[in-house]
């Protein structure tokens, strides 16, 4: 109990910077290896595998699984259950699969049940919001046409169509004007080919996912930054994509460094260079740890370089030019990327952040979700800005692996749902949320959930 002249936050803040436990879920273990290194995907896996108790093998629940002879046979790809093995996928296993077949298959995988308690503070009740949810999209799911389905195909295929002429033109042309305005539309399209990729980098392995390598990014490594991390545990200690930005930008609630003010400033420099920088760290992991190539290197980690050759064959122009143009679109890509990304939807003060005072230790998993994301009503109006800007993005979060034009079908029972079970579902402007996350950069007191509201 916290002392009497003492609040209940500063007090969970004491103790966690003691204890090392999370602030917001104290009961939990402080996510191993998050600190120091390279917090990469990598790390992070170990890290977690650290935590889980899953005993080398796939954790749901409380019980151990071997998938080892289903990988092959995985309908979403056999990836998904590499990068895994070793940890608790309970939130991943719900999220992914809304057929419950699934369950039927599980049992003859089971090996025996978990020694210790889920090192997790989410919940998936039966009669609770995100399953009762679940059980009404799958529905409505049904009733889509076929037809609509193939929507989000042609836009990414557009932009990426877009992103190789005026990459060649950018580096063939004569005309400065001309050299300026196509190296800008392809930096553009470049970074909304990137962002459009993301939703199909949580399905099954398909040939557009690929396309998230030509910023010289790892889709696979996003995978787990993005898809294990991120996604299912939002805000919290355990997100990669929060805790792999310190120390040069701090979104969660503590006490910060003076710099943090020039956070913009920062992000302004940063930003270029953030996915070339990652490139980089995965390179130099070859030389300080042990069996990295050989364990986590694919062919498509060589994705990036064909857009450089592509240019350089098809203009004509000199090897050296192809490359340096090349550098300035990847660059400008790299920051429009992180601007879009770090603006899209989870640092506002009114959003769910690890530190603030939360009303009960276990959560449902959907209303967590919903906690830690603000839509924006200025994005989500249409299905090209949805998919260039990480619209819909509460529904996303709680569906990864539906596209845009499935989730826009959804939110009349979304919405149902949410007002049945007091869900926080809000919605604001771009503008508000760049705002948020100037503010959440210096922010250092949490705040109880119940101001959220």
């Amino acid at each position: 109990m916290a002392p009497k002249d003492t609040s209940y936050i500063e007090w969970a803040h004491q103790t966690a910077a003691e204890k090392k436990t999370h602030v917001s879920f104290p009961q939990l273990k402080y996510p191993s290896l998050r600190d120091g290194g390279f917090r990469d995907p990598v790390q992070w896996l170990e890290g977690k595998a650290m935590d889980d108790g899953a005993e080398g093998l796939w954790r749901v629940r409380d019980g151990l699984f071997d998938f080892n002879d289903f990988l092959d046979k995985h309908p979403g790809g056999s990836e998904w259950l590499e990068l895994s093995k070793g940890t608790d996928i309970t939130e991943a296993f719900e999220t992914h699969h809304l057929n419950p077949v699934v369950e039927k298959m599980l049992e003859k995988y089971y090996v025996r049940d978990a020694k210790t308690p889920r090192n997790s503070p989410f919940t998936f009740e039966e009669d609770g919001f995100y399953r009762t949810l679940k059980r009404a999209v799958r529905k409505e799911i049904e009733k889509i046409p076929a037809s609509e389905r193939r929507k989000p195909n042609y836009i990414i295929d557009g932009l990426f169509a877009t992103t190789l002429i005026s990459s060649v033109i950018s580096c063939w042309a004569a005309n400065y004007w001309v050299v300026m305005i196509s190296y800008l539309v392809a930096s553009l399209s470049l970074a909304w080919t990137c962002i459009a990729s993301h939703s199909y980098i949580h399905i099954r392995s398909n040939w557009r996912m690929y396309l998230f390598n030509l910023t010289l990014w790892s889709y696979r490594d996003f995978r787990v930054s993005h898809a294990l991390s991120h996604h299912l545990y939002p805000n919290t200690l355990m997100d990669l994509e929060v805790s792999a930005f310190e120390p040069i930008v701090f979104w969660n609630p503590r006490k910060k460094p003076i710099y943090s003010y020039l956070t913009i400033v920062i992000e302004c420099i940063f930003f270029p260079f953030s996915t070339t920088l990652n490139f980089l760290k995965r390179f130099v992991s070859n030389f300080v740890r042990k069996n990295f190539f050989k364990r986590h290197y694919r062919w498509h980690d060589g994705v990036g370089f064909l857009l450089p050759i592509f240019m350089y064959i098809v203009s004509g122009t000199t090897f050296y030019h192809a490359v340096t143009s090349w550098m300035w679109i990847v660059c400008t890509g790299s920051f429009i990327f992180m601007s879009i990304g770090s603006n899209a939807a989870h640092h506002h003060p009114k959003i769910f952040k690890d530190g603030d005072q939360l009303r009960e230790k276990t959560v449902d998993w959907g209303m967590h979700e919903l906690e830690a994301v603000m839509d924006r009503k200025d994005i989500n109006g249409s299905l090209f800005t949805s998919m260039t800007f990480f619209g819909d993005h509460a529904l996303h979060h709680l569906f990864p692996t539906l596209d845009q034009v499935v989730l826009r079908n959804l939110y009349p029972v979304f919405l149902e749902h949410c007002k049945k079970f007091r869900a926080n579902f809000r919605l604001t402007s771009s503008f508000d949320l760049f705002i948020g996350q100037m503010q959440m950069a210096v922010k250092e007191n949490p705040t109880l959930l119940d101001e959220n509201q």
